[in-house]
């Protein structure tokens, strides 16, 4: 196996930080985080700062935008879109998780400055006035206010043709509001059709190439946007976000060594910030950045490397201030680093976290009842079970249908492995068939680089275990259409075509193994259980 140790003194803790992660007070410049021109009436001496407030606004720095809005607003207490900058801060749109209140406040403030400076322009009114639907106090759900967003950047962008940041804004939004439903992802092409030209004209802008990694994030679309998620962290090198943000689209098409190089760096840029967070963004950042990793180690066979994230989680002290992302992430890489090398008596041990989102909860639960249920332990499967139907439950009665199906693809899955546990291999076969039309009528969520085990690939491994290995390898092989070189599938699709008695077709994924993972510590490794306690 070829070996980093670079990469990995790095990620654990290399003192050795780029200048601009060192110097917590340093001024980003635009080489850092990219070029933006944002025409405000403000003064002039605010014009360079708002101009990266923006940026740091476009690559997702939501603490660092805010400080910097907030430090504009100080300086020219007249600027309306200062406090606009403020409450964009708190609209989390892809993420669901900001600080209502606080943007609520912001708007308002933004309002009273619009209404009583005469220099503020119409259109900077009509990007207060669009922010203003997503504040609304009405009692509907956010999907409803992020849906007015769009609609009112959608007019702003007519009315002002000329507004680059008005296309760039309203391109996000058509990601934000699409339905993960929605296969042909038309609102996905909308937002790539809006962004690709403007991105020709704007190559440093940071907005363009992020949200067009965003919006071709899904199978279908992935090998689109490689060309901005090779020029992403690039443009922003200072903003750790951008530095993960390129292995969404790696991931997709199973290129490993590029996801593992990026989130090295947006982990290493997220930990040099947290001394200075004031909330548990840059810890979230960081987490997030490290589940990426571990799927990619995982994946590319870096067992080791997989273990040592798991270690640096586990050692990590516990902040305040965590979203779904830090949640899950918490959750997931655990779960992943047993579930994936099948150490099913780890797995069966893993500690709950508390106080995490239902949805976050429910990984370790999943992974509890199937590792269980592959150990034997048939009452802790169960009980597993049981409290996958609950969570499911309460995640419903919060509106969230998405989550509450995503936890039930999870409750069948692990009902599926009880009934082959017992013998009732058919049964298996229908519940877990069962759990991957409802987890294939859905796309994932931006938050995790994929599903601890695809539906599909538990569905081929029970046609395996069912000596069915032509059907095994056929399930295996639609897996690696949507998830190229995931480490179980190429595996599993050679043994099943070897089973099979097609050599050749065995030999080309034999191949492809050796390809994505040099030497055979994947399958010699022993896993460690972890805490998932921060």
């Amino acid at each position: 196996m070829r070996s980093i140790p670079i990469l990995l003194a790095i990620l654990l803790g290399s003192t050795s930080l780029p200048l601009a992660a060192q110097e917590h007070h340093h001024e980003l410049s635009a080489e850092e985080v990219g070029s933006v021109q944002f025409a405000t009436s403000c003064a002039k001496m605010v014009a360079i700062s708002f101009n990266r407030a923006v940026a740091l606004l476009h690559s997702f720095q939501y603490e660092q935008a805010r400080a910097a809005f907030t430090e504009i607003s100080r300086q020219d207490p007249s600027c309306a879109m200062a406090q606009w900058g403020v409450a964009m801060s708190h609209y989390h749109g892809l993420w669901k998780n900001g600080d209502t209140a606080a943007g609520r406040l912001a708007l308002k403030n933004a309002q009273q400055l619009a209404a009583s400076n005469s220099a503020t322009t119409a259109r900077e009114r009509a990007y207060i006035d669009a922010l203003a639907t997503v504040y609304v106090e009405d009692g509907k759900t956010a999907p409803s206010y992020d849906q007015a967003f769009e609609k009112k950047m959608g007019e702003l962008q007519i009315a002002y043709p000329d507004d680059t940041e008005a296309a760039i804004f309203h391109a996000i939004t058509f990601y934000i509001v699409a339905p993960k439903t929605d296969k042909t992802f038309a609102n996905q092409l909308r937002c790539g059709e809006t962004l690709e030209p403007l991105f020709l004209k704007h190559p440093h802008h940071p907005g363009i190439a992020h949200y067009i990694i965003h919006c071709y994030d899904n199978a279908v679309l992935a090998e689109k946007g490689l060309p901005a998620a090779r020029m992403y962290a690039k443009i922003a090198p200072a903003s750790a976000h951008a530095n993960h943000m390129p292995s969404h689209l790696f991931t997709r098409v199973g290129s490993w060594d590029e996801s593992i190089s990026s989130n090295i760096q947006s982990a290493q840029l997220a930990a040099a910030a947290e001394p200075t967070s004031q909330s548990g963004e840059a810890r979230d950042q960081r987490l997030h950045a490290m589940d990426y990793l571990e799927y990619a180690y995982l994946q590319s066979g870096r067992v080791k490397q997989a273990m040592a994230v798991l270690d640096e989680m586990n050692a990590l002290s516990p902040v305040s201030g965590l979203t779904l992302t830090g949640d899950y992430a918490l959750a997931a890489i655990p779960a992943r680093a047993a579930i994936e090398l099948g150490n099913w008596q780890q797995a069966s041990a893993l500690n709950v976290r508390k106080g995490a989102v239902p949805w976050a909860g429910a990984i370790t639960w999943a992974a509890i009842g199937e590792a269980s249920a592959r150990a034997g332990n048939l009452e802790r499967a169960a009980n597993a079970e049981q409290t996958l139907a609950a969570l499911r439950d309460a995640t419903s009665k919060l509106n969230n249908t998405y989550w509450a199906n995503q936890i039930e693809v999870q409750r069948r899955e692990v009902a599926a492995w009880m009934a082959e546990k017992v013998g009732n291999k058919s049964d298996a076969i229908s519940k877990m068939r069962s759990a991957v039309e409802l987890e294939e009528s859905m796309d994932k969520d931006a938050v995790t680089p994929g599903a601890v085990t695809p539906a599909r690939e538990m569905l081929a491994e029970l046609y395996s275990l069912k000596n069915q290995p032509k059907e095994s390898l056929a399930e295996y092989e639609a897996v690696l259409k949507v998830a190229p070189n995931r480490f179980n599938a190429v595996y599993g699709a050679a043994r099943a075509a070897e089973a099979s008695g097609n050599d050749a077709v065995a030999k080309r994924y034999y191949e492809k193994l050796t390809e994505i993972s040099p030497g055979d510590e994947r399958l010699k490794a022993p896993v460690k259980v972890a805490s998932s306690s921060n």
